[in-house]
């Protein structure tokens, strides 16, 4: 390529950069292709014998179709070498391939060769420093180990037990004559694939379902249960749906009194001889078996209901031998304690599940230890049934451990930032639980930071000169806190809480400083295991900002611009200081009032004017101060079943209204409007608005370590009655590393302006994602992504084409971003760091958007904790 210039040439000025540009982008694509030509060049095979085939691929033929399932290829013991997506190298076999496999003869004849005593460099190191570095190349071959992969090398052994594999699960399956082999096809540099083959025949059915119950009280209890069984006349035999069928049974007749029943009381017997490929099932369940010591006696099973229901309120090992002093009875539960209760009887009662009268269930055992655990009060519940064999009863007796009742915490960080030299901050609290002897937990906490500006070196200021103290206080009542009963709507197996909370905090040189007050009452509550119901019931924000003159110090992109188009026109010369520049805040204030005033004698041009006219209407939104009084309620459904799953889906989806109370009695009573026609408490407008977000995530175990995730969100905020704009905490955002990954937090959008804000908001809001995760080597994990979204103005007062929602044509403003990451699993929480590329960004001009500052000098990195979604 070549690389020309000319002299005083524009022309040739840009050509110039151009060819410079196209070959460092070129000479990056030919570093990173050489070394993955490198990698792929390396001898897979030179740590294997003559007689060995590295195995390469597996293939599963069903029938003669070539089945390769996540399920399947589960029950092969062998698998190829884990390979690095796109380019399928296997990266970690050549790592493993570079270590030395007789490393200690090498060493010991390099480095301790008795013949040699000036081996290596004995004549320049110490003994000690010697040893140290001989032992260093031997730990460096053993990291090599054990970060790298050995070859998986084809065993015929493993493959017969994998075929075996194969059999059993059609055989379980209900193909009862299914026959399994394989065959390995060598593809030459002692390579090879194992192909397995397997003929199903065809699969049997379930036909008559026979019962041979023992005791009378099970046979009456099936034949209320029976009709949602999983085994089905008619279905394909499959022995998983026997063993959920048994635990089903189990489950029900353990809720139905059975209390000495357990799943080794069921077994099936099934008949295929002579029937014509159908399967006749028998469903057996045993009577009781009670063991002495030197004899077995079988006895049917009996329901069993609760006698009495006994609860310990503080049990310790040290009062095992002491009989309570203290005795309650509240409806039926019998409550002992040593010394006064401190707990009110109904705030333990409403925790326990297990009744006197009832039968018994194991599910109210689990929700009592479940309700027991979440009041945060005691240490470990324990339950124990006591059989009363003259009547068949059980007496239950609950033994609660307190904890302390008061608990602090106390946290130091110190910091620095773009506004700050250097800063501390400070928090602490108190806990005090079972406040009002209800099992309610009282936190107060309180929080207070100093730091140095950039500015902090004036001889006049002190060097502390930024501060933030702060004070929050929240009550947790383990109950709905509410005027009707209602237990009937939320019963209290679902876990049902009440949080009351207000906090204050005031900032000092930072940003405008603020004064915030915040009052909660909120509800939650658990259906189930998987969904969680928030209800913010009444909701106070209040955001006074103290120093609105230094807006323009803050938003120092918003003024240039501004002092920029001021410079280039006719401006008084009164707004300008020495330097030529705006005076903040007099000064550029005015400049904006003639700029936006008809006939003040200033010509802008239709750019600069809107320009102006968006910088005005920022700062109004972003200097006012907010009173937003809202409602909302937030859903939340997790299908994961453990930290382990990689197979689920979360669905999170929330609404909230703000400002409606306040608007209807402000009419009913009769209120006037302030100068911006806007109903007003003490001076300060209220926000009116109506905001819903909707955000799904899925994710796919692929098998070997690898995911497959994606995430998919929605939310709009749309203003209305008193308000024209969002408050800017209610306001979406677009970027960052939980976000779009090729673009800063808040610079992405809004549409495709071209913003220099320094924060970027809108009312709409549009993010998709797409990830792939996989194992590198040991807790190190690789990732390839794809986010791509935008953010939006909509029915609000900013009229910009280019910010705006206009109809789905806007929807070409979406921006993409691509790129990669690491990942270090810690067990407990994972390191991320990524890289994104600004695939199509559209802040440019329509035609030119796709992958022009595509580059790692304007890729963004981000480092985060845990995974994006």
């Amino acid at each position: 390529m070549c690389f020309t210039t000319y002299k005083n040439s524009k022309f040739g000025l840009i050509n110039t950069y151009v060819n410079f540009s196209l070959k460092l982008k070129v000479a990056k694509i030919s570093f990173i292709t050489t070394i993955f030509l490198l990698l792929s060049s390396c001898n897979a095979v030179k740590r294997l014998s003559k007689d060995e085939h590295l195995l390469i691929d597996n293939a599963v033929y069903v029938n003669d179709k070539k089945t390769n399932t996540d399920e399947l290829n589960s029950l092969l013991y062998q698998k190829p070498n884990g390979k690095f997506p796109l380019f399928g190298i296997p990266i970690r076999l050549h790592i493993y391939n570079l270590a030395r496999p007789n490393i200690d003869s090498i060493l010991s004849a390099k480095y301790r060769n008795p013949d040699d005593p000036k081996t290596g460099l004995k004549t320049f190191l110490s003994l000690k420093q010697y040893e140290a570095m001989v032992n260093s190349k031997k730990n460096f071959n053993s990291w090599l180990k054990s970060t790298g992969e050995p070859p998986v090398i084809i065993n015929t052994v493993k493959a017969d037990r994998s075929t075996n594999n194969l059999k059993t699960y059609y055989y379980k399956n209900g193909w009862f004559n299914a026959d399994a082999s394989y065959k390995v096809d060598t593809t030459g540099s002692q390579r090879a694939k194992l192909n397995y083959y397997i003929k199903t025949g065809d699969a049997y059915v379930l036909d008559s379902i026979r019962t041979k119950i023992y005791s009378p009280v099970i046979d009456t209890l099936y034949k209320t249960i029976k009709k949602n069984s999983l085994i089905v006349k008619g279905e394909q035999f499959r022995e998983s749906n026997l063993t959920n069928e048994r635990d089903r049974l189990t489950t029900e007749l353990r809720n139905s009194g059975l209390y000495h029943f357990a799943q080794d009381y069921i077994t099936f017997e099934i008949d295929t001889i002579g029937t014509n490929k159908k399967v006749n099932t028998d469903l057996i369940i045993q009577n009781r078996i009670i063991r002495y010591d030197d004899s077995i006696a079988v006895r049917p099973f009996n329901i069993y209901k609760i006698k009495d229901v006994n609860i310990f309120t503080d049990d310790t090992y040290q009062k095992k031998d002491v009989a309570p002093t203290d005795t309650i009875t509240y409806k039926d539960f019998n409550i002992y304690s040593y010394g006064k209760s401190k707990y009110r009887a109904k705030a333990i009662t409403d925790a326990v599940f297990i009744t006197k009268g009832g039968i018994f269930k194991d599910l109210n055992r689990t929700r009592t230890y479940r309700y027991l655990s979440e009041l945060r009060t005691f240490k470990y519940p324990n339950i124990e049934y006591v059989e009363n064999v003259e009547d068949t009863t059980l007496t239950a007796n609950i033994y609660l451990i307190p904890k302390k009742k008061f608990g602090l915490n106390f946290n130091a960080e110190v910091s620095q930032s773009n506004i700050q030299t250097i800063g501390f901050a400070f928090s602490g609290g108190l806990l005090i639980r079972n406040v009002f002897r209800g099992a309610e937990t009282l936190e107060v906490s309180g929080l207070g930071s100093i730091g140095a500006s950039k500015d902090a070196s004036i001889a006049k200021d002190a060097f502390f000169d930024i501060t933030e103290v702060g004070a929050t206080i929240k009550l947790t009542i383990p109950r709905l806190f509410f005027p009707v009963n209602t237990d009937k709507v939320i019963p209290k197996f679902m876990s049902p809480s009440t949080r009351i909370s207000a906090a204050a905090s005031s900032q000092r040189n930072i940003g405008l400083d603020k004064q915030t007050f915040t009052g909660i009452l909120s509800y939650n509550w658990y259906p189930n295991q998987k969904v969680t119901n928030t209800l913010d019931f009444f909701n106070v924000q209040f955001v006074k900002n103290l120093n609105v003159d230094n807006y323009f110090g803050v938003y120092q992109n918003s003024f240039s611009s501004l002092n920029t188009i001021a410079q280039s026109n006719t401006a008084n010369p009164v707004f300008f200081n020495d330097q030529g520049n705006l005076i903040i805040p007099n000064g550029a204030n005015a400049f904006i009032n003639d700029a936006l005033t008809p006939g003040s004698g200033l010509n802008l041009s239709q750019d600069d004017l809107s320009i102006v006219r968006n910088i005005s209407q920022r700062q109004n939104r972003l200097t006012e101060n907010n009173l937003i009084i809202s409602s909302s309620f937030n859903y939340v459904k997790n299908r994961r079943e453990n930290f382990f799953d990689n197979d689920f889906s979360i669905i999170r989806f929330r609404v909230e209204f703000a400002g409606n109370v306040l608007s209807n009695i402000s009419k009913i009573a009769g209120a006037k409007k302030n100068v911006n026609n806007r109903y007003d408490i003490f001076g300060v407008a209220f926000s009116q608005y109506a905001k819903t977000e909707v955000d799904y995530v899925k994710y796919w175990d692929l098998g070997r370590k690898s995911v497959f995730a994606v995430r998919s969100y929605f939310g709009i905020a749309v203003p209305y009655g008193n308000s024209k704009n969002i408050p800017f905490s209610k306001s979406f955002f677009a970027g960052g590393p939980n976000d779009n990954r090729a673009w800063t937090a808040y610079n992405l959008g809004p549409g495709s302006l071209r913003s220099t804000n320094e924060f970027n908001e809108a009312n709409l809001k549009l993010h998709l994602s797409a990830e792939q995760r996989f194992n590198l080597f040991g807790s190190v994990y690789g990732a390839l992504f794809v986010d791509a979204g935008n953010i939006w103005n909509v029915f609000d007062n900013v009229t910009d084409p280019a910010q705006t929602f206009n109809d789905l044509s806007s929807l070409r403003d979406i921006a993409v971003g691509s790129g990669f990451g690491l990942r270090y699993d810690f067990s407990f929480f994972v390191l991320r760091g990524d890289i994104g590329f600004k695939t199509y960004d559209p802040s440019y001009p329509l035609g030119d958007r796709w992958f022009k500052d595509y580059n790692f000098g304007n890729a963004v990195y981000n480092i985060g904790i845990n995974y994006p979604f």
